[in-house]
């Protein structure tokens, strides 16, 4: 093995013992995923041997690692590692990569984001060092556009390739597609001019999924026939943040054959509507897509957001009507305009308050307490707020007068309406009980009676 220390970083081995030493990562005993302690028969003399104990999954970021070391050693120790987190260390050289990548015959993903490879040629033998990779991370590397072609030329079964972050502006097209690629992560570019996206299309047929957030694409250009021939297998894209403002753009999305779901937010075409809005008319330009923005889109939502935009363009010039409107129209008719309802509470009313032959009309908050109502009418009746007593009088309902003697109850919960009453008892004239109107059978007549009776 290598001896420790190095001006220019450490080697992949050491950076291995380092971590994975007993010392550092004591083997797990038990059930479920545990570390594996790997033989090391046919390593004589190895200074590593029945010392590390591996796990199938090795995490070696931000380890420093410039170069491979000792090839015998990453063979003996990594022969059962499926997955290799190389992100955040000071790898250049394509040959040393290879020489860690070549002794791992299992490894199936491999994650070398954020080393510096901008400046290192990778030839096809270096290349075919990863021929097992599936799953190939290569964000923030600066690797060139050419070296993402060779690698996607010698990886006979690649599934999944991360470019972000790499200042991509354009790309070039390969005589030698890759029929295998599902995934193509390329979000935090700078890719502008949907000429370049065409481009993955004819390279990658087999893609699925196909995220580019972040990069400024101004407009979708493609016709549906275009869309179909090379997209024909493509049923998620992400275009969050992109620079589209049109909605053609977005029912350009339908020419996708088998499109389910979309991201499509932070597009200047939304910033005038309102989160709602958004939604409902994406949801009903988009009749195919069933997951908006990572939520689902359920039947009733599909149907109110289509009854939305039928209503929504009603005022909108024959001329201007976008094509779904007409489409909708025929599956749900020429729709009138909601009624509408103001759900708000109530603020003020507008009531009577009566106190024995003196009747005002009176605006009151009905956020307030009864405490507080208290404190207004003492100006009106010239009572005492303790020498007075409240009843509330619904002037619509067929029950008698109620009580209002809790305090720190607010007045909306008596449901007050315009042209109820209040009635200002002094307490006095309870206690004497005669009526200070003289007035026969009234209702406040009828009050004093059923006060002495209860």
């Amino acid at each position: 093995m290598e001896p420790p220390g190095n001006i220019g970083g450490c080697s992949f081995v050491e950076a291995l013992n380092e971590k994975y030493s007993p010392e550092n990562f004591p083997c797990r005993r038990g059930p479920g995923m545990g570390v594996v302690v790997v033989p090391t028969a046919g390593v004589q003399g190895s200074p590593m041997k029945d010392r590390l104990n591996l796990p199938s999954i090795l995490v070696l970021n931000s380890c420093g690692i410039s170069r491979a070391g000792d090839q015998v050693e990453i063979a003996a120790f990594c022969s059962h590692v499926m997955e290799l987190d190389l992100s955040h260390n000071k790898l250049r050289d394509w040959n040393e990569i290879s020489k860690i990548v070549v002794n791992i015959p299992n490894v199936e993903f491999i994650n070398l984001s954020s080393n510096p490879l901008a400046e290192s040629p990778l030839e096809p033998h270096v290349a075919r060092a990863f021929s097992r990779v599936r799953r190939l991370v290569l964000n923030n590397t600066q690797i060139s556009w050419d070296a993402v072609l060779m690698l996607t030329q010698q990886i006979p079964e690649l599934e999944e390739l991360f470019l972000c972050l790499n200042e991509y502006s354009s790309v070039r097209t390969s005589s030698t597609i890759c029929p295998t690629l599902r995934l193509l992560h390329i979000t935090d570019n700078s890719l502008h001019d949907w000429a370049e996206v065409r481009k993955f299309g004819s390279m990658f047929p087999s893609l699925d999924t196909l995220v580019m957030a972040n990069n400024n694409l101004a407009s979708i250009q493609d016709s549906e026939d275009i869309l179909q021939r090379l997209f024909p297998n493509l049923r998620r894209i992400n275009l969050h943040n992109s620079g589209l403002n049109r909605w053609e753009d977005v029912e350009k999305l339908n020419f996708f054959p088998k499109l389910e779901e979309v991201r499509l937010q932070g597009i200047p075409l939304l910033q005038t509507y309102t989160n709602a809005e958004r939604r409902s008319l994406m949801v009903a330009r988009l009749p195919s897509v069933s997951v908006l923005n990572g939520s689902v889109v359920t039947d009733s939502e599909r149907e109110d957001a289509e009854r939305f935009f039928i209503r929504y363009y009603l005022d909108c010039p024959e001329r201007e009507l976008p094509y779904r409107y007409h489409s909708l129209v025929t599956k749900y008719g020429k729709l009138e305009p909601l009624a509408e309802i103001d759900l708000k509470p109530r603020c003020r009313a507008q009531v009577e308050v009566h106190c024995e032959e003196k009747v005002e009309h009176l605006s009151i908050r009905l956020d307030q307490t009864v405490a507080e109502l208290r404190k207004q009418l003492t100006t009106v009746v010239q009572l005492s707020t303790n020498s007075m007593r409240l009843y509330y009088i619904n002037k619509g309902s067929a029950f008698g007068p109620e009580e209002m003697k809790y305090n720190a109850r607010v007045l909306h919960s008596y449901s007050i309406q315009d042209g109820d009453e209040i009635l200002v008892v002094p307490k006095t004239n309870l206690i004497k009980g005669s009526c200070p109107r003289s007035c026969g059978p009234c209702l406040l007549h009828n009050l004093y009676s059923w006060t002495h009776r209860n």
